[in-house]
């Protein structure tokens, strides 16, 4: 077996191997533009899991050198944990912790609408996980329901997966490209001008807590939702309403409101705001929650 080293990107020099050699199949679990994942089982010690492969060649470009960079700095329990990476004859192997809860997008669309109990108990886990991305100068830029998991606990840890389109601002340049799901991007994104990524992701978090309570994206044309045109205009006028149907508190809407601004400048990020934010509208911290080293598989 050839396992001469090669390299794929800064700092990711590593042998050619076969994944076999340390993973069995358990089944594919998804698939897209970027290749395929897979459940993986750990021959030596059982664990399952997620693998995602790469076609080596083109596909290997600066997105995925910058995801597996970033990804792999971050340590957090809310934060799908990076494990390493494999290189086999024919794919790059992405090999991460695996979330058995499924999506957070799954959870809403068999609710309907969370409770705003719920929908704190998950949104307080978010920017738990974005705050600490941040205060290690990476920001997310594809924040949303499909990209953050849960695992299989009775009250689900939330973990933020996908790091595809992440930038550091201590390795790369101010973002200014147009990148990220329309129904949660910032209006300063559409502008195809420099832009501060945390306060992108933060707006990004607000059309997820939105969605948690109300069960629809706060910028789509409730006529036409698929008017991808309208859903722009829409942004760039910071133009959404709470149905009357929905009951939200004035707190929450509050908090809402101070997230869906034109101004991305009166906007601060959550490293900052964060827990200023739960105390003062009544987001109280999960006290009950402790984590420890064992929460790191």
């Amino acid at each position: 077996m050839d396992r001469a080293a090669v390299t794929v990107g800064p700092g990711m020099d590593m042998p050619i191997m076969h994944d076999g050699d340390r993973y069995e199949l358990v089944r594919d679990i998804g698939s897209g533009n970027f290749g395929v994942a897979r459940l993986m089982r750990n021959r030596a010690d059982g664990q399952l899991v997620a693998v995602k492969y790469i076609e080596r060649g083109e596909k290997i470009d600066e997105n995925v050198q910058r995801e597996i960079i970033n990804h792999r700095s971050l340590r957090h329990p809310n934060i799908i944990r990076f494990k390493e990476v494999i290189l086999t004859p024919t794919h790059l192997a992405i090999v991460m912790e695996y979330a058995s809860g499924g999506e957070l997008f799954e959870r809403i669309c068999n609710a309907g609408r969370f409770s705003e109990d719920e929908a704190r108990f998950f949104f307080q886990q978010l920017i738990s996980g974005v705050s600490y991305c941040h205060s290690m100068q990476v920001c997310h830029r594809d924040l949303k329901l499909e990209n953050t998991l849960l695992d299989g606990s009775t009250a689900p840890r939330l973990k933020i997966c996908d790091f595809g389109y992440s930038k550091s601002s201590v390795l790369h340049s101010q973002p200014k490209s147009t990148v990220g799901t329309p129904a949660y991007i910032a209006p300063e994104v559409l502008l195809k001008k420099e832009y501060d990524g945390k306060v992108a992701d933060v707006w990004s978090c607000g059309v997820t807590l939105y969605v948690m309570l109300v069960g629809a994206y706060p910028f789509e044309d409730p006529d036409e939702p698929k008017n991808f045109r309208k859903t722009i205009q829409r942004i760039l006028g910071v133009q959404y309403s709470i149905p009357d149907y929905v009951h939200i508190s004035p707190e929450c809407q509050d908090l809402i409101s101070r997230i869906f601004v034109a101004n991305p400048a009166t906007v601060s990020t959550f490293s900052l705001v964060g827990p200023l934010v739960l105390h003062i509208l009544c987001f109280e911290p999960l006290t009950n929650i402790v984590y420890t080293e064992d929460h790191y598989p």
